[in-house]
C-alpha cells in the first residue's frame, strides 16, 4: 500500500499556524521529542504502559507513559531537558497516522521524532519493507514541512517469539535473531531515503539473548538468572523489554552512554528490577550502540549508592 504524498495543503496550514506560535516560544525552551508508534511504544502488556504518564504529553489524551516516559526519565537523570510527547494507536503502521493523525502531529514543529511501523514491516506481507519505506518517506516529508531541521529516528523492533517458534509462522525454523535482522534491513532502507538514524532495538534484544541476559525462548520456560523480554503473549515486550528499548532510544538520540545512568537508576528500581538486571540491560544497550558508533563510552561513577525513587 502506498500512501498518497500530497501534503501541500496540510503543510501550508501547519506553517501558517507556526507563524503565530513562534513569537511565544522561549529561546530557552526544551527541545521537543515526539514518539509516533503503536503498542510497542505505549508499552502494552507491561507496567510501563502508564508509568509516569504525567511527565509526557499524550496527544491522544489516553494517559500513556510507556517508552516515552522512560526516555524522559533517563534524560532528566542525565540533565538533558526534553519536552516529550507521544502519539500512538494499537496495531497501527505509519499509514494509520498519516491518514488519521496529521492534525495532532501538525500542532507544532518537532525538534526530534522517533517512530516505527508495524512489527512485521507489513501486516499482510511479513518481511516486505515497501509500505514502511513509503510511509516513512511521507511522514518525514510532513514533519520536515513543520521543521526542516527535525531529526528523525526509526526504531527497528524485535523478533517476536510468537512469529518464530510456533509452526506455520513467517519466521518459523529460523534463529530467534533472524526476524530482527530482517526488520532492521527494512528500517535501514527506509532511513536511507530520508536521512534518519535507526534505533537498533531489535538487535539489542538479540544481543541480550546471545549474552545470557535474556532467555531466547519463552515457550520452554525462563532460565534462572535471565529475564523475559516478552510479556505473556510472546509478542509485545515486558517491562524489561520496553526498558531496553528506551535505553537504546535514549542512547541514540542523546549520544549518552546508557551505563552512565547507573545500576541504581530510578526507573528500573520503580519497575521492580534488581540493580544487577538494570546494569545488565544498560550494558547490552551500550554494547549495541557502541558497535554501531552511536555512543562514546562514559560509564557511571555510581554516585547513587542505593536505589531511590525518581524525583518529580
Amino acid at each position: 500500500m502506498n500512501t498518497p504524498r500530497l501534503f501541500g495543503k496540510r503543510l501550508s496550514l501547519a506553517a501558517a499556524a507556526l507563524l503565530f506560535a513562534i513569537p511565544a516560544i522561549s529561546t530557552h525552551a526544551a527541545e521537543s521529542v515526539l514518539f509516533i508508534g503503536n503498542s510497542f511504544t505505549f508499552g502494552y502488556g507491561s507496567a510501563a504502559r502508564y508509568y509516569r504518564a504525567d511527565t509526557v504529553t499524550d496527544l491522544n489524551k489516553e494517559g500513556t507513559g510507556g517508552v516515552p516516559a522512560l526516555f524522559k526519565s533517563f534524560a532528566d537523570q542525565a540533565g538533558v531537558d526534553y519536552d516529550v510527547s507521544i502519539e500512538t494507536y494499537p496495531g497501527a503502521g505509519l499509514d494509520f497516522h498519516l491518514a488519521n493523525r496529521l492534525e495532532l502531529i501538525g500542532q507544532q514543529p518537532w525538534d526530534h521524532a522517533v517512530m516505527h511501523g508495524f512489527s512485521t514491516l507489513d501486516r499482510d506481507a511479513p518481511g516486505n519493507p515497501a509500505t514502511l519505506i513509503a510511509t516513512v518517506a511521507d511522514m518525514a516529508e510532513f514533519l520536515r514541512g513543520l521543521n526542516a531541521d527535525s531529526e528523525l529516528y526509526l526504531s527497528a523492533t524485535w523478533s517476536r517469539a510468537d512469529m518464530v517458534y510456533p509452526e506455520n509462522k513467517p519466521w518459523h525454523g529460523t534463529p530467534i535473531e533472524q526476524m530482527a535482522i530482517d526488520i532492521r534491513a527494512g528500517y535501514d532502507a527506509a532511513a536511507a531515503g530520508v536521512g534518519a538514524s535507526v534505533n537498533p532495538v531489535g538487535e539489542a534484544w538479540s544481543r541480550a539473548m546471545a549474552t545470557g541476559v535474556a532467555d531466547p525462548n519463552p515457550y520452554d520456560g525462563i532460565a534462572p538468572g535471565q529475564v523475559d523480554l516478552w510479556t505473556w503473549d510472546h509478542y509485545h515486550a515486558s517491562s524489561y523489554g520496553y526498558y531496553l528499548e528506551a535505553l537504546v532510544v535514549f542512547g541514540n538520540v542523546t549520544g549518552i552512554d546508557p551505563r552512565s545512568l547507573g545500576r541504581n537508576e530510578c526507573s528500573g528500581y520503580e519497575l521492580g528490577f534488581s540493580s544487577a538486571e538494570t546494569a545488565a540491560l544498560q550494558q547490552v544497550a551500550y554494547d549495541q550502540l557502541s558497535a554501531e558508533g552511536k555512543v562514546t563510552a562514559a560509564p557511571s561513577d555510581e554516585a547513587r549508592v542505593i536505589p531511590q525513587r525518581c524525583e518529580g
